[in-house]
């Protein structure tokens, strides 16, 4: 060993006098006891004299490697109640939902809402050119004035037939005659009141209201256009915002769950809308009674009140469905890490960290509910897994600002 650590020294001198012979700008050998240095003589200690770095000599075979120390951030493995909750994607549909039509032909006079405004039952909404209908009610009533009128001459001559047939002055087929005109006077005013009625009816759809409460859409046409009762394009659309349904597939599996929960009367639902923070609650209406078979899933529907009108008829949500609420052990998701071998969490003891082996039954709230793994009150590694593995040193650090 001596020999070969000899050899290596005087290779070292020798790099460095060609170094020096061709920079001439270090030289660490150009002393007076160094060229008094006999070749044949030249060993180990020799070189270690006149050696410049001898710090870096003497420390390189006295450093140890000390056990390295991970800075990590832990957080507290938790035993609380938390909620069985399952998500899902739901569609906000209105319970009722009016196109508003034109029930006569005729010309739009007047639009009496703002588009997308809210309108309560029996506003009104569109009126129409009503002149020709009342035109068509003073003719029936002229008509009925004259039916009345032959009605009372018919009856006049039904009763002086009847006094001179009494008397023999004439034939029994002249009063047989007035009694006949008198009932087709009568008859004819029946029809012209019910035309007069039918009319009135007519006259009341040249003024359009609304049928429900609810928000309307803009409208289809203005002033100005003329309607028939055969177009196809309603004049407006009026859905009622409040209540609504939140309508949402479940999967077959969860379907005795939420049966029981609403036996127990423990199911609770809220909507989420994207964008908005806030959270509309309500309560679960209807279960399909068929499962589709396609899918898996039955059909829900949820009752929301919405009295704020949070939840816009054709949103998307999320419905956030909880059945009841248990005890479970809850960490942070970033604790969790995923290997081959499946979920484990680093458990700090003794200022080292230990793989534990969990199983994650699901995520909730910013919380992991771990089935089965831990017992509660474990520290576990929430930052820092990249660089500890099973056994390493670590110390725990406070959490980075703004995390």
């Amino acid at each position: 060993m001596k020999k070969w650590t000899f050899r290596l020294g005087v290779l070292a001198v020798v790099a460095l006098a060609a170094y020096g012979a061709v920079t001439k700008s270090f030289w660490p050998f150009n002393t007076p006891s160094w060229s008094a240095v006999s070749w044949s003589t030249l060993s180990w200690s020799t070189v270690t004299q006149f050696w410049p770095f001898k710090g870096a000599v003497a420390q390189a075979p006295n450093q140890k490697n000390a056990p390295r120390v991970v800075p990590v951030e832990v957080a507290k493995a938790e035993k609380k109640r938390v909620p069985v909750r399952i998500e899902l994607l739901g569609t906000v549909t209105p319970m009722a939902s009016v196109a508003v039509k034109t029930r006569i032909d005729s010309e739009i006079t007047e639009v009496h809402f703002r588009d997308g405004a809210t309108v309560k039952q029996g506003d009104l909404l569109f009126a129409l050119d009503s002149r020709a209908i009342e035109a068509q009610i003073r003719q029936a009533e002229g008509q009925l004035a004259r039916d009345k009128a032959q009605l009372e001459g018919a009856q006049r001559d039904l009763r002086r037939f009847s006094e001179l047939v009494e008397k023999g002055a004439t034939p029994v087929t002249n009063l047989d005659n007035a009694k006949t005109q008198a009932g087709i006077y009568t008859a004819a005013i029946k029809a012209d009141e019910g035309m007069i009625e039918n009319l009135k009816v007519q006259l009341t759809y040249t003024t359009i209201r609304a049928p429900i409460t609810g928000r309307i859409s803009m409208a289809a046409v203005k002033v100005g256009n003329f309607v028939r009762q055969a177009d196809l394009t309603p004049l407006a659309t009026i859905i009622q915002s409040a209540p609504v349904y939140v309508t949402f597939a479940l999967p077959q599996r969860v379907l005795p769950d939420l049966r029981q929960a609403l036996t127990n009367e423990t199911a609770v639902i809220e909507a989420i809308a994207p964008g908005d923070p806030r959270r509309a609650q309500g309560h679960v209406t209807m279960i399909e009674n068929t499962v589709d078979v396609n899918t898996g899933t039955v059909p829900v529907r949820a009752t929301m009140p919405n009295s704020d009108e949070m939840l816009w008829a054709g949103t998307l949500v999320t419905v956030q469905l909880s059945f009841r609420e248990e005890e479970a052990i809850v960490v942070p998701p970033n604790a969790v890490q995923v290997s081959q071998t499946g979920s484990f969490v680093f458990v700090v003891r003794n200022g080292a960290a230990n793989v534990k082996p969990v199983k994650v039954a699901r995520v909730i709230d910013a919380q992991a509910v771990i089935e089965s793994g831990l017992e509660g009150g474990e520290l576990v590694v929430t930052e820092g897994h990249l660089q500890i593995t099973e056994g390493s040193r670590v110390s725990v650090r406070e959490p980075k600002a703004g995390f």
